[in-house]
């Protein structure tokens, strides 16, 4: 950014060097044009003081009095500036009116006059080049402004240049000619510079960057429901403020994840973007009931864990039962109350369902358990003979609540509840056969 404030302060420096050759020149020899040219330049000093204050302050890092910045100070800059603009060729016109209409003082279009024009000239396209390059490596909207107004002193400075050399050639009011030419640039510069900022102070939506932004984010993947996107600039940077839906039982770490990957794809898109997402869950239409039923009991202080949701259609309505677990340690009264919230939860997030009907479980504490060789034999036998293969993983853990076999199938089942009828048959076989095996845990997988 000191780059910037440099850039600025040659302006400061060029203004001052061409109000003292436009106005001296325009006295000696009483163009009108010079003159108005002087006073031109005097408008740029002013902006280019502006712009050089307003860029230092832009430059501050954000504060607790202004969070998002102090992007907004070059907006203000380049609006005062337009404004100076407007009351400098108000004058402009009215001079060159009244000498076009009543004469007035002859015009002496002297050699150094021409001279100091051409000088004029080319300081004016050296420092039009210099703003609006940087500028433009900077995205800064005062600098651009002044490259603007830089521009309009150039057409200026030519049509002073075409008046006086037409004076010479005996037309002594081309120099008013010019003169009002001028005022009529200047006006054309300050609507569109006051317009362009207006729009940036009234926070009016980057109609290319929003395109941009909604795009990058419809690109995202795994996709994420864009429901809002709001955006405004400032000092050339960029703030968009997205509201995104993810599913309704999606995690926290899952939410927060999606999250980054919509702010890091319009950052891709728009570089240095300040980007906020929110994260909201799809409505419940956009949600399996048993979905939203276990994600409302989970959302209760002290539920532990939700399984054995069911969901039964009778003639009263729709009615749901679950197990909740909570602590073992719990009172019977505390644990009925939590029951009651969890009941009452189904009901707000799930309108549909008439009636909850909750299991209460104590969760179990952690059990040591120490794994042995149990009758292996016995249960590859069992698995042979139902379903034509042998376990892909068998073992046993010898626990406070007794012996557990674990076992893994591959099975070759189409459906989930085919593999599940598998698993539970497999279960009962091996009760049935070797009462003294208290559990056993089924994994299936695909062949």
């Amino acid at each position: 950014m000191e780059a910037q404030r440099k850039a600025a302060l040659w302006s400061v420096f060029a203004a001052l060097a061409l109000i003292a050759l436009k106005l001296g020149t325009g006295l000696a020899t009483h163009s009108l044009g010079l003159i108005s040219e002087a006073a031109h330049s005097g408008t740029d000093l002013i902006a280019a003081l502006l712009t050089f204050l307003a860029v230092g302050v832009a430059v501050r890092p954000a504060d607790p009095g202004h969070q998002y910045g102090h992007g907004k100070a070059e907006h203000l800059a380049a609006l005062a500036e337009g404004s100076i603009l407007v009351l400098a060729s108000a004058l402009i016109v009215w001079r060159a009116i009244a000498r076009l209409v009543g004469g007035g003082t002859s015009v002496h279009a002297t050699w150094y006059a021409l001279l100091v024009v051409g000088i004029v000239i080319c300081i004016d396209l050296a420092r039009t080049t210099a703003s609006w390059r940087a500028a433009r490596q900077y995205s800064s909207p005062a600098l651009a402004s002044n490259a603007l107004h830089f521009g309009s002193d150039l057409g200026g400075s030519l049509a002073v240049l075409v008046g006086l050399l037409l004076v010479r050639a005996g037309h002594p009011r081309a120099d008013a000619v010019a003169a009002l030419f001028v005022a009529v640039l200047v006006l054309f510069a300050a609507a569109r510079l006051m317009r362009r900022n207006v729009d940036v102070l009234m926070d009016r939506a980057p109609a290319a960057a929003e395109e941009a932004a909604r795009q990058a984010i419809v690109d995202v993947r795994p996709a994420v429901q864009l429901r809002r996107l709001r955006m405004r600039q400032a000092a050339g940077r960029v703030f968009a403020d997205v509201v995104i839906g993810v599913d309704y039982g999606a995690a926290v770490g899952q939410g927060h994840a999606a999250a980054d990957s919509v702010e890091r794809a319009v950052q891709s898109a728009l570089p240095e973007a300040d980007v906020v997402v929110h994260v909201e869950p799809l409505g419940a239409a956009d949600a399996d009931l048993r979905e939203r039923a276990h994600a409302a009991a989970l959302d209760v202080p002290r539920v532990r864990e939700v399984h054995n949701v069911s969901v039964v259609s009778v003639a009263s309505g729709t009615e749901l039962s679950l197990h909740i677990k909570l602590p073992g340690d719990l009172a019977l009264e505390e644990a009925h109350a939590i029951a009651e919230q969890v009941e009452r939860a189904i009901k707000r997030a799930v309108p549909e369902v008439s009636a909850v009907q909750t299991h209460l479980e104590p969760l179990g504490e952690e059990a040591a358990g120490t794994e042995v060789a149990g009758d292996a034999a016995t249960v590859r036998r069992i698995v042979l003979a139902e379903l034509g293969i042998e376990p892909a993983e068998l073992r046993f853990v010898d626990t406070d609540e007794g012996l557990v076999a674990y076992l893994t199938l591959r099975l070759g089942s189409d459906t989930l509840a085919d593999a599940h009828a598998d698993a539970s048959r497999i279960e009962e076989l091996i009760r049935r056969e070797r009462p003294e095996i208290a559990d056993v845990v089924v994994h299936t997988e695909p062949q």
